[in-house]
């Protein structure tokens, strides 16, 4: 039986997912670490332009699913996950952590490919809620090069073309997050309905 419930946060690289989580003040369980290793051959690549050749870290093959599953039906059940630590910057995993909801009854999950969570936690009885945050695709794209450029993740050209690439993508990427069954929202507007327990998300 379930102890605990889940608020997905899908939405755009550099929406403010992360910002949010951190907002709410609850536990967090970031669906980013659990991205394969750079070194594995079943990595997706890109095809097509700049980048043609380079890992396609924005393709959902690019992460265990089943694993990330794992440790969310786990948090529910018993308050406790041992986790991966990725690191993007080295494109692997270098340790572990305990997620430890400390008798907390929702916590966050957070990452690009959080509406492939959705469906399967609604089934289960473990979704509290669901939200695509979202805001301009400029201030979008603006927010995650220079997170990305400060944290050293990638070359900065690298940054530069991706993140032109996903300016480009975002649309879709929120398109696909609503399909899942997420609710468009911004930060403040998913903080503000969570803050006040409405979770309007679980209602679709």
């Amino acid at each position: 039986m379930s102890t605990a419930q889940v608020v997905v946060l899908a939405g755009p690289s550099g929406a403010g997912k992360s910002r949010l989580a951190e907002r709410l003040g609850l536990p967090v369980l970031r669906l980013d670490d659990f991205y394969k290793d750079g070194d594995d051959p079943s990595l997706p690549r890109i095809t097509t332009g700049a980048n043609a050749g380079l890992v396609d870290w924005d393709h959902p093959d690019s992460w265990h699913e089943a694993d990330a599953l794992a440790a969310l039906r786990q948090l529910c059940a018993t308050g406790r996950a041992e986790v991966p630590i990725y690191e993007i910057a080295l494109n692997g995993r270098c340790g572990t952590h305990t997620v430890d909801l400390g008798g907390a009854t929702r916590f966050v999950a957070e990452g690009i490919f959080a509406p492939d969570v959705v469906a399967a936690c609604r089934e289960e009885g473990i979704l509290a809620a669901a939200y695509c945050i979202t805001q301009h695709p400029l201030v979008t794209f603006w927010r995650r090069l220079t997170r990305d450029l400060r944290e050293h993740r990638k070359p900065p050209l690298v940054l530069v073309r991706r993140g032109l690439a996903l300016l480009r993508d975002q649309q879709r990427v929120v398109s696909h997050a609503v399909r899942q069954g997420c609710r468009r929202a911004t930060g403040d507007q998913a903080y503000a309905e969570l803050s006040a327990g409405t979770d309007a998300a679980s209602r679709r």
